[in-house]
């Protein structure tokens, strides 16, 4: 098929990853003209879905490279745990249910899948790891979208939706230094949230924001967001709860990626600047509790961190695109890192003090080795770290995408006040808060994402027909 004449669409879709290709495609494939306004150039399309490596998937039984299953009840219970009971159930049940029909949806379209990777992921059962990563999703989906007639705007940044007679009269956006206007029957908003915003951060968290790294895409600015809440949609969440994770602290201020993430804490000690520990670095497997240690980071002075591990814990883990800091004794990887060299020893020498019997230990499940007498504890994969050379990464908080965004209902729609908005639709990360109140859990952003964008695309496209 020829792409369709930009006037001509019946559905803009405002963003170019995972969310806005899913519902791009599933409306193109219910009959509708569709035009993607993607804000980013080419080589930097897709959002933050291209430094993707899974989603996660519900399954009663063996399915593609998932292994056993993952049940409905259990997929709750973990979500539940990471969110602490702040989400709205009855739309993540809808989600985790969704989700097993997904992924032989996504099969068809181009994607390809491989085993799980190993390391502190523990994740075979319960995410399917796309083949090439989330840039061979998102070029899969782009396929498959030209083939099926998608248009697809480049640099094309959206800076107001019209409202009218509650609904969207008129998309404005800048290509190539002018503002153009659309006027579709229908619009799908998937262009992620604010994080890339820095005063808006600073805004929401105080000055500590500014310290910072933001490791998805440097176009998520919260443009659209901001025009829509401005003009009374509904929102939901929490402007400071958002998917933050401990990253390298060499990682560049944008658009560092997954590979610029911390797997070693688990089977570390990690210190603040002054030398001092300050959570349990054992408290869960990582997948569940990696999401958690941005937050922390960020709440200690400077907004800094510092992983310790010895020569037995180099290999337990996915290796950050970083190579560690090394040194031979405690004190020389403090004088490295900059952190007190004395009060390192101490805390190091302590933590080592309180580890008991290690022959449980177990790098990839919960094997309850732990420490005895500390504070704070460190509940399992407690090993005394006493075997040279050592090494040291800086922890610094890396935000993913931020959880305020656009408040919807079962089908994906928007509303001003407690009216719908006729012709206006949310996917993934602008959306996310209204399941994701804090917390997060491997691979369930990319599970949002393809549920709600392919509910977007069929309601869009039901109503443009």
């Amino acid at each position: 098929m020829t792409d369709t004449p930009l006037e001509q669409a019946d559905i803009v879709v405002i963003g170019g990853g995972n969310a806005a290709l899913c519902a791009a495609m599933t409306a193109a494939e219910a009959g509708a003209r569709v035009c993607i306004l993607e804000a980013a150039p080419k080589p930097y399309r897709g959002g933050n879905s291209r430094h993707t490596r899974n989603f996660r998937c519900m399954h009663r039984g063996p399915l593609g490279p998932l292994i056993e299953s993952y049940t409905e009840d259990e997929y709750l219970a973990d979500l539940l745990k990471v969110t602490g009971g702040k989400t709205d159930e009855a739309l993540a049940r809808m989600v985790i249910n969704a989700s097993e029909g997904c992924l032989p949806w996504m099969q068809a379209r181009g994607v390809r899948f491989q085993p799980s990777l190993s390391g502190t992921l523990s994740l075979a059962r319960t995410n399917a790891f796309f083949l090439g990563g989330g840039k061979g999703l998102v070029n899969a989906y782009y396929r498959t979208a030209e083939k099926l007639g998608v248009a697809v705007r480049y640099d094309a940044k959206v800076t107001h939706l019209e409202f009218e007679s509650n609904q969207i009269v008129r998309v404005d956006f800048q290509e190539n230094g002018e503002t153009r206007s659309l006027t579709p029957k229908a619009v799908v908003v998937a262009s992620g949230g604010f994080q890339a915003d820095l005063d808006w951060l600073a805004r929401a968290w105080g000055p500590a924001a500014r310290n910072f790294l933001i490791r998805g895409t440097p176009y998520n600015r919260g443009e659209v967001l901001s025009n829509l809440l401005d003009q009374g949609v509904q929102q939901v969440g929490d402007p400071t709860q958002c998917h933050a994770v401990a990253i390298d602290g060499r990682a560049p201020k944008f658009d560092g990626g997954i590979v610029t993430r911390l797997d070693c804490v688990p089977f570390s000690v990690v210190v603040n600047k002054h030398g001092d520990r300050f959570y349990d670095e054992g408290e869960d497997v990582w997948p569940k509790r990696y999401a958690i240690w941005g937050r922390l980071v960020a709440d200690q002075p400077d907004q800094v961190g510092y992983a310790i591990i010895d020569a037995k814990a180099l290999d337990l883990f996915m290796p950050s695109v970083f190579p560690p800091i090394k040194a031979d004794s405690l004190a020389a990887l403090a004088q490295a890192l900059g952190v007190p060299a004395d009060k390192l020893e101490t805390t190091v020498h302590a933590f080592n003090a309180a580890c008991n019997d290690t022959s449980n230990f177990h790098p990839t499940q919960l094997d309850g080795v732990a420490t005895t007498g500390l504070e704070p504890p460190k509940t399992n994969w407690a090993r005394p770290i006493d075997q040279p050379p050592y090494y040291g990464y800086s922890l610094r908080t890396g935000v993913t995408f931020t959880y305020l965004g656009l408040k919807v209902d079962e089908n994906a729609q928007c509303s001003v006040g407690n009216q719908a908005v006729s012709n206006l639709w949310a996917a993934g990360e602008t959306m996310a808060g209204s399941i994701l109140g804090q917390g997060y859990l491997a691979g369930f952003g990319m599970t949002i994402g393809t549920v709600f964008g392919r509910i977007a695309g069929q309601k869009a496209a039901a109503y443009a027909n």
